[in-house]
């Protein structure tokens, strides 16, 4: 071996061998080209690598010794592999043919049609540890250098070795990436499947029937709502619950995009198509790819934007901004209004042709005024939901902050309901909500369609009577426990029992039933 690692063709191979192990992400494939490497510039006739898995070596790559090589087992120190591979020192062998030592594993002992081989088995060496061998057969010289010939043969174990880390490290990445995708997208599916569309008023029965119907299909939909009833939800349940469910899932907002960049998003754009466009990107058509696209507010589209749009449904093809190359796509559109698109279409501010393609099949989301059956199920949901996250000690909700809740018209719908539950287990200091935990625009009269002629004195029993509403609810009914609670005695508060006329017998019931 007359290279060297200190001659020029010595670092020109040890470059070219740590180019081979940083080529690629398989292992395999970057292990057998560093030993077609050796095999080149070395005259290596045979070599191989093999990685300690459970205390066995198993060779990983081999050249000169035939396909069945790569596999092959060494028990635990068996030949001169397995002492290097648990000494952690290199070990020559001048002549093969006089060392009965050596193990064949991977070929049957050689015959020497070159004349004389020798042996050289180097360890890989990982934070002082060996994880595995290199092991060469060349042609032996009696004027070979063997110190130098082993020491260039553990720089390249060495670049190996850190080689094997490297990989090691991202397939231990992409794992627990996979990993991590998986959990998601299971997280994903649950939070999305149909019971997570929460209500059992009529009305949400029959979007629930409608998502069931269409889910399974390809249909383009069009989801119909005033804002803030969920129109999102009803989107998310619709792929999460389709063929689709482990494609993308891409999100437009078109109100939220001006005019001049709906469309590059929408479709991309080429390099150079306007200034700052420096490169080719992809648009959410192309990222939607096998999945859905869900397009909110579509009313709010542009005339230029909804002829681009026809063309896609009639013809499932885009064009890039700036680009003349047809791209086919394979997308599911579910679109989503809380405008009156009949009102759009006769007012000529939405084209009636791309209204009949995407009203294929059309859901319409109540608004929580309609559906004021569910509000209860919806508190609790956000209540458990909010305490959970905010780590706040909430249970519950007192009767006249129900009683509050029912008397709004909730122009936001659930997601105004959403952000006062929010902000009333950020106030309490309990584990009960109460009415004055609730934001003030459901206190007015002017937000709850209520007149507020209640006096100083009739405030203050309605707060008393919620407080041992609550205590009486907390003790199940038990009377002298709830005084506990209250700090007064049993019968002080019997005597406000009968005065606020509370019915305990129904307390008691209802809180067996729970």
């Amino acid at each position: 071996m007359a290279t060297h690692r200190d001659t020029p063709e010595g670092l020109a191979t040890l470059v070219d061998i740590t180019r081979a192990l940083s080529g690629t992400l398989k292992l395999d494939v970057a292990m057998a080209h560093v030993l077609d490497l050796l095999a080149q510039r070395l005259d290596v006739v045979r070599s191989q690598i093999a990685l300690l898995h459970e205390r066995h070596l198993v060779i990983q790559a081999a050249h000169g010794y035939g396909s069945r090589a790569v596999g092959t087992r060494y028990a635990p120190g068996e030949g001169i592999v397995g002492r290097v591979a648990d000494s952690g020192r290199p070990v020559v062998v001048a002549r093969m043919s006089r060392e009965p030592a050596l193990v064949y594993r991977a070929a049957r002992r050689p015959e020497l049609p070159r004349g004389e081989l020798t042996f050289i088995c180097v360890p890989l060496l990982l934070n002082r540890r060996a994880i595995g061998t290199l092991a060469v057969d060349l042609p032996h010289s009696a004027t070979r250098d063997y110190e130098r010939d082993a020491a260039l043969l553990s720089v390249v174990a060495s670049l190996v070795a850190q080689g094997v880390r490297i990989h090691r490290l991202a397939a231990d990445d992409r794992r627990r990436l996979e990993d991590e995708n998986t959990h998601l997208r299971r997280e994903l599916r649950d939070r999305y499947e149909f019971s997570s569309i929460i209500g059992t008023s009529g009305a949400v029965r029959e979007v629930f029937d409608q998502v069931a119907q269409v889910a399974g299909t390809n249909t383009t939909v069009l989801v119909r709502g005033e804002s803030g009833t969920g129109k999102e939800l009803i989107a998310h349940a619709i792929h999460y619950n389709s063929p689709r469910a482990q494609r993308p899932f891409v999100r437009v907002s078109c109100a939220a995009l001006p005019d001049s960049l709906i469309e590059s998003e929408l479709f991309g754009y080429e390099k150079g198509a306007f200034t700052g466009a420096d490169a080719r990107k992809k648009g959410r058509f192309e990222l939607a790819e096998g999945g859905t696209l869900f397009l909110d507010e579509i009313g709010e589209v542009n005339p230029v934007t909804q002829v681009k749009l026809l063309r896609v449904l009639q013809s499932r093809e885009i064009e890039r901004l700036g680009g003349t190359e047809t791209i086919k796509v394979d997308v599911r559109l579910v679109a989503a209004t809380n405008t009156d698109m009949e009102r759009a279409i006769a007012a000529g501010t939405f084209r009636q042709d791309l209204y009949y393609r995407l009203n294929v099949f059309s859901i319409f989301v109540p608004p929580l005024r309609e559906r004021k059956s569910d509000l209860v199920m919806l508190v609790d949901h956000f209540l458990e939901r909010f305490s959970r996250e905010h780590r706040r000690p909430v249970k519950r909700i007192s009767t006249p902050a129900i009683d509050m809740l029912m008397a709004y018209h909730w122009p936001g719908n659930v997601r105004e309901l959403e952000n006062a539950l929010e902000r009333a287990v950020l106030a309490s200091d309990g584990q009960v909500v109460h009415a004055h935990h609730l934001p003030p625009s459901l206190q007015t009269a002017e937000a709850t369609g209520t007149s507020s002629c209640a006096s100083l004195s009739a405030a203050v029993d309605a707060y008393e009577k919620d407080l041992i509403l609550d205590a009486l609810k907390t003790a199940r009914g038990n009377q002298a426990r709830a005084a506990r609670l209250l700090s007064t005695t049993e019968r002080i508060l019997s005597y406000k029992v009968r005065r606020h006329r509370i019915d305990i017998r129904r307390i008691r019931q209802a809180t067996a039933a729970s």
